[in-house]
């Protein structure tokens, strides 16, 4: 008995440091592992050599529908959409799985990230709630995050009818040294990567 308490209460630990590493908050780590605060804290300090940020979880919508967030985040979600109907595990594990794959595909600089771990799990509790909905392009066919209750009718996404300034937040930037997502922008075959986002290139393990 004592045996599978030390292995469980080592999964945990396991858990948290994976969790810590892809950038989860304490507020997360408090209600996914099973670890006292004080032992999250000192995990935390551990791995990142700071003490866990201060601060509310994000709690507005209006996040997720900005021009590169929206790309991101439906790239992030269709990826998820897909590691639940086709894997068993839980929906943690989904959403690591999910987050991972993301930041392959994403493929930004080392250090860099528009869609961090506590958003992409905000937006799924977005999703299970009724407060976001995936809306299909009229022009590409891709599905795009959007408002809940949003009419579909006509709808475009980001990507066919971008902002007259996208792309030009950081102008000061070389332009040979900006990145976007390797299959969200720059190719042509975008939106099946939305649909799809390159399943042949997901296993499921």
């Amino acid at each position: 008995m004592s045996q599978k308490s030390v292995l469980a209460e080592v999964k945990q630990v396991q858990l948290a440091v994976e969790l810590i590493g892809l950038g989860a908050r304490l507020q997360f780590l408090e209600a996914e592992v099973g670890l006292s605060r004080e032992r999250l804290i000192r995990l935390y300090k551990e791995i990142k050599g700071a003490s866990p940020p201060k601060g509310l979880l994000p709690f507005s919508t209006d996040w997720y529908m900005t021009w590169l967030a929206n790309i991101h985040s439906s790239m992030f979600y269709n990826i998820y959409r897909f590691m639940r109907s086709h894997d068993d595990g839980s929906d943690l594990q989904a959403l690591i799985k999910s987050y991972r794959i993301y930041l392959e595909q994403a493929d930004l600089p080392e250090g860099s990230t528009v869609l961090d771990f506590t958003r992409a799990y905000t937006m799924v509790r977005f999703f299970d709630s009724g407060m976001l909905q995936l809306s299909s392009c009229t022009r590409c066919a891709g599905e795009f995050v959007a408002h809940a209750y949003d009419d579909k009718h006509d709808y475009v996404c980001v990507l066919c009818r971008p902002p007259s300034r996208a792309g030009k937040v950081r102008a000061a930037k070389p332009a040979h040294e900006r990145r976007a997502p390797r299959s969200a922008l720059g190719r042509p075959g975008l939106t099946a990567g939305l649909a799809g986002i390159s399943m042949a290139r997901v296993a499921v393990t």
